[in-house]
């Protein structure tokens, strides 16, 4: 009988872990479930700062077009040809008689002045007998194609050029010529300097720059 009550006792001793009481056990449950909640937040800012972190993605580049330019002969339609360049100037002179200048091309037109021999004259335009002209002061008209010479004149549009006996500022002046003036051309032109002869037989070289009609 003292073996049992022994054993009894004994058997009344308890674990150590179930000294807990039923309602310590909620409170246990918490703080761990707090752990786990802290350990979810601090894994979620480290992803968001890795998100944050990432450099923004270039924009692409823009596309070019491969194919080459069009050149300006390719706007031209075809069958149409590209506009010519504009032609030197053509002058003429005057023959021995004066010329009656008209403001049409016909004999019937008004008369609207008279050109001089020899005077230099524009060629502008030639139509069948007629040839439309300018002049120095820049009056234009028109007279009859007969009344053009082919002997080559020019005319003073300064108020004094200095006709030299060479191609030369520094060679020996010649003589004067005044505004107006008419000098024959006998020659091509040398290093801007026009050989002339005046019509009482003088010749030089007059600057091509202070004469007008070529």
């Amino acid at each position: 009988c003292f073996r049992r009550k022994k054993n009894k006792k004994r058997s009344k001793r308890q674990h150590p872990l179930s000294r807990i009481k039923q309602s310590d056990t909620p409170h246990f449950m918490t703080i761990r479930m707090m752990k786990n909640a802290a350990t979810m937040v601090a894994a979620f800012c480290f992803f968001s700062a890795g998100i944050q972190a990432q450099p923004p993605a270039e924009a692409p580049a823009p596309v070019r077009d491969a194919r080459p330019a069009a050149s300006n002969a390719a706007a031209i339609p075809s069958g149409t040809s590209a506009p010519a360049s504009m032609p030197a100037k053509q002058f003429a002179s005057i023959g021995e008689r004066p010329a009656i200048v008209f403001d049409a091309p016909s004999a019937k037109a008004q008369k609207t002045f008279i050109l001089t021999p020899q005077q230099s004259v524009e060629v502008l335009v030639k139509l069948d007998k007629w040839v439309k002209i300018r002049t120095a002061e820049n009056t234009i008209g028109w007279v009859e194609s007969s009344a053009l010479d082919n002997t080559r004149h020019t005319q003073i549009q300064v108020n004094v050029a200095d006709i030299r006996a060479m191609p030369n500022p520094a060679s020996a002046l010649v003589f004067e010529a005044q505004r107006a003036v008419i000098l024959e051309v006998t020659g091509a032109a040398v290093e801007g300097w026009l050989p002339v002869r005046h019509r009482d037989g003088q010749t030089g070289f007059v600057r091509k720059n202070q004469v007008w009609g070529e």
